[in-house]
């Protein structure tokens, strides 16, 4: 192809040679008439002198020849003599218009070598044109068949995006169909457990009836029990139990209020709210109570506890032991044991970093959020979770124990919070929400949660309606409840934490302190256990305490931390407080 070019370049050369030579040609022809016009008329002038001359000589001549007066002989070599001079200046001047036109014929020459080699230039281009034009033929050519590919992958594309929107709405109607499902076999077993309990109930009541409506005498000195009258199945029931209190009392009727209370009694350990609890894991276990917090003054241990950030921490009721959970997506515990900090172990099972750690009351289970959309709930003696909750759309930044354990409360950034079932680890209710859910606590049928857009909601989780809404000045980072459940603490983005009176709701206390910073929007604060301090971490790395009765700042705790704190946490017995920041360090602090 290009020895074509290439040939084809060599005969336009030809071509332009040739073409080249008659142009020289017109162009001497043109010069010629343009240069003799130019000069015509002192050409015709020099000619019409040399003719005159001619004549005069001529003239002269046959003067002379014929001898005429002598007197006539000056003048005509006078006139001989101005004709000369005249022919001279003629010639001189023609010799000029002859150099004149060398120096023209040099400049043209010049011009024409300038030409060729403009010309030559050109035939050079024109043979670059014509490669280029060949290869835009073939890039056109390519770009052509990119283009049928193109629109074949678009058509493609549309195609799967089609079925991808087809699928995904199906799945939303699988899955809505799903918790429908799951909701009405939720509510038909509840129906089912609510009649098993009527019934238990109503059997423990005949029995208590049955019992009560007989005369037992109680041998202190043989712990024989002998009823007046024969015994019966039934009856065998209530003497084994007055049998187990036989040391309670010397010799009563079963009339008395004094046995029906005891028996009452022995029930009433097992019986939670309207169900009778049979495993261990729902028996009630009795808080410790903490009569008065004390004000830490010192940091007694520090430790780098994780291999990153560090987002939450939070002590069992044990006191003693204390869960921290970091971005690098395990949950450590730690044992106090003389003022340090001991790793007792390790809860794996997240896929990306943990935003928040809930202990249950019985301090044996704990309940976290995640950054991979879930949260997760482990017993403290297995290091994987026991359940699994997924079903948010974006990060879970809070998890929670409702009043009853068997069910928990998440708030997402995909503006839900949900209500789960842990038994069968399935969602039980979901409430929309206008913005990015922050945090959230809940007690029996009350939820509460802060938001992005600088609200606090509060919801009925029998309805999932919303009740009331709170404003504050900035976005909410956390929530806390008092433990008499009569305050709720919340913290914002704004520096202020903001004490609100639930009975009163319009009652409204607002903390600050100079250099406190909420250092993110995840910022925790805190009550003590007692309810008499709040205790926040600041952007700065130290921890700030409030009084809540004066509401003045108690005390500073500084230059522990080299990165803004994350959040803190307060024992049960008052005594430690441990806060940990985003540059994965602990630090315990105490008066002691």
């Amino acid at each position: 192809m290009i020895m074509d070019a290439l040939q084809r370049a060599r005969n336009s050369e030809v071509k332009q040679s040739e073409t080249w030579k008659r142009h020289i040609i017109r162009q001497l022809r043109h010069r010629n008439r343009t240069q003799t016009s130019v000069f015509q008329d002192i050409i015709e002038s020099y000619h019409s002198l040399l003719e005159k001359s001619k004549q005069r000589a001529f003239i002269t001549k046959g003067i002379l020849g014929s001898g005429s007066r002598p007197s006539s002989v000056p003048s005509s070599e006078d006139s001989l003599t101005s004709l000369k001079t005249t022919t001279g200046e003629l010639a001189y001047q023609v010799v000029e218009l002859q150099q004149r036109l060398q120096m023209k014929d040099v400049t043209l020459d010049e011009q024409h070598t300038k030409l060729y080699e403009v010309q030559k230039h050109l035939s050079l281009l024109a043979l670059e044109h014509s490669v280029l034009q060949e290869r835009v033929a073939e890039v056109q050519t390519g770009n052509r068949l990119l283009k049928q590919s193109y629109d074949s992958l678009l058509e493609q594309h549309q195609s799967t995006e089609r079925t991808y929107r087809q699928e995904k709405l199906h799945s939303s109607e699988i899955l809505e169909n799903m918790i429908t499902l799951k909701q009405q076999a939720a509510a038909r077993m509840n129906h089912r457990n609510e009649k098993r309990v009527r019934a238990r109930e109503a059997s423990i009541h005949k029995e208590l009836q049955m019992a009560a409506s007989k005369n037992v005498n109680i041998n202190e000195e043989s712990g024989n029990v002998s009823p007046s009258e024969p015994s019966s199945p039934k009856s065998e029931t209530a003497e084994t139990v007055k049998r187990s209190h036989g040391a309670l009392f010397r010799s009563a009727s079963a009339t008395s209020p004094r046995i029906i209370s005891s028996i009452r009694g022995l029930f009433e350990r097992k019986v939670r709210g309207k169900s009778v609890c049979r495993s261990e894991e729902d028996l009630f276990i009795p808080l410790g109570v903490c009569l008065v917090a004390r004000v830490p003054t010192k940091a007694i241990y520090t430790l780098d506890a994780h291999e990153l950030g560090i987002n939450a921490v939070r002590f069992s009721t044990s006191s003693n032991l204390l869960a921290t959970g970091g971005t690098d997506r395990v949950i450590k515990l730690w044992d106090i044991e003389a003022g340090t900090l001991q790793n007792r172990g390790t809860l794996d099972g997240s896929n990306e970093g943990i935003t928040s750690i809930e202990f249950d009351p019985t301090g044996t289970r704990i309940l976290a959020a995640s950054y991979d959309k879930s949260a997760l709930f482990w017993r403290l003696e297995d290091s994987v979770p026991k359940v699994t909750l997924t079903g948010h759309s974006r990060k879970v930044t809070a998890a929670k124990f409702k009043y009853s354990q068997r069910q928990v409360v998440t708030g997402s950034a995909d503006r839900t919070v949900k209500i789960w079932d842990l038994q069968r680890a399935a969602c039980i209710q979901t409430i929309e929400v206008l913005s990015f859910c922050s945090d959230v606590v809940c007690s029996e049928y009350l939820i509460i949660s802060s938001h992005y857009d600088r609200k606090i909601r509060f919801w009925d989780s029998r309805a999932a309606t919303c009740t009331q809404e709170v404003p504050l000045q900035g976005i909410g980072t956390s929530l806390d409840l008092c433990p008499n459940h009569r305050q709720l603490l919340s913290c914002s983005r704004d520096d202020i934490l903001q004490l609100v009176d639930l009975r009163k709701s319009n009652d409204r206390v607002a903390f600050r302190a100079e250099g406190f910073k909420c250092g993110s929007d995840s910022t925790k604060a805190i009550f003590s256990p007692d309810g008499s301090f709040l205790a926040a971490g600041s952007a700065d790395g130290a921890v700030y305490i409030w009084n809540v009765n004066t509401g003045n700042l108690e005390k500073r705790l500084p230059d522990m931390h080299s990165a803004p704190i994350s959040a803190v946490a307060w024992s049960l017995s008052g005594e430690y407080v441990v806060s940990v920041d985003k540059s994965r360090r602990a630090v315990l602090w105490s008066d002691i």
